[in-house]
């Protein structure tokens, strides 16, 4: 709870009037939307998800990165864009995940690009598998404004991690992540705060004992249980954990498998963020891995003209109609 307040407290501290205001009129366009039937979407994006490269280190199974399975282009994030994109948005954002597909810290400038979101007021976070963690830039993440970093571990022995974390190093994280805690506590700082998170699955469930006793022996501010998501899980995977109270998915007794969470036509999401490609485009959910729904394109328009275009009230449109015409939302435990 100590954690979570801290983290909390680091999240007020970039909170303006205008952007609590913006806030309010986001809630309140959700929730008139959801009665009305009809989508209204006041105010603008309180939080993004800008993608910094498609590029990674590791072969998952479910990611397509890990797959190299995009249909999309694939590349880095240039700093002059990105800098365009938080220039226009900082008055308004409230929280910043560089994060959507890919490893960040593959890409060359990652750390100033935390920098830059951190100099103008926004709260930042990211996603790593923590393989890049080194004696030569702990020093350099610490310094960097970042105050959530989420590791990926999916394992607490190389066997079964490898399992999921194809050609990843257990050791390497295990050590890089232990590095960056040790070297926080040293030089007195409070970020960023360390989310372990752990996919659970079918294949590394038995090790949850485990992996909270080193977790805790570590130092690490939160530990995550998160169910994973998979493709086609129609058909039941290896993946899905025994305990259903790890998984996603149900049996629907005729044999197959099928969401746990019923699927209403609402989402939060879809009126409080959007999730910005390594190339400007604008999708409307981290769920479009492959960007099928393209709102707008931030290399030429404004955010604040996407937010509010056609085709983002038509997408409002179908998904308050009706959520499961919408092929990412089919596999969505929102």
């Amino acid at each position: 709870m100590k954690n979570q307040w801290i983290t909390a407290k680091a999240f007020f501290g970039y909170l303006t009037v205008g952007k609590a205001a913006n806030l309010v009129k986001l809630w309140v366009s959700f929730h008139w939307s959801r009665m009305s039937k009809h989508p209204f979407s006041w105010g603008l994006p309180a939080t993004l998800s800008i993608e910094p490269t498609t590029s990674c280190n590791l072969r998952c199974p479910e990611c397509p990165s890990g797959l190299r399975a995009f249909t999309r282009p694939t590349g880095m994030l240039q700093t002059v864009l990105y800098q365009k994109v938080i220039d226009q948005v900082s008055g308004h954002l409230t929280w910043l995940h560089l994060y959507f597909q890919g490893e960040p810290f593959l890409h060359p400038g990652f750390l100033d690009l935390v920098k830059y979101a951190d100099g103008k007021g926004i709260f930042t976070s990211t996603s790593t598998n923590a393989h890049y963690f080194t004696e030569k830039n702990v020093s350099e993440i610490l310094g960097s404004g970042l105050k959530q970093l989420i590791v990926s571990m999916d394992g607490i022995s190389q066997e079964i991690y490898e399992k999921y974390r194809i050609g990843g190093s257990l050791e390497k994280v295990q050590k890089g992540l232990m590095l960056l805690l040790e070297e926080r506590k040293k030089q007195g700082r409070e970020f960023p705060r360390i989310v372990l998170q752990f996919l659970v699955t079918g294949q590394n469930e038995h090790q949850i004992p485990s992996l909270k006793t080193w977790s805790k022996e570590i130092g690490v501010d939160e530990l995550q249980l998160k169910s994973t998501q998979i493709y086609d899980f129609e058909n039941g995977s290896e993946l899905i954990p025994s305990d259903l109270g790890y998984s996603r998915y149900i049996p629907d007794g005729k044999g197959t498998w099928k969401l746990k969470k019923q699927m209403e036509n609402k989402c939060w999401r879809m009126w409080q963020g959007a999730v910005v490609t390594w190339d400007g485009k604008v999708v409307p959910c981290c769920f479009d891995k492959d960007a099928k729904h393209v709102m707008g394109d931030l290399r030429v328009d404004l955010m604040g003209k996407i937010w509010h275009s056609m085709a983002y009230q038509q997408f409002r449109t179908q998904l308050l109609e009706d959520r499961s015409q919408i092929e990412i939302c089919r596999n969505c435990s929102e």
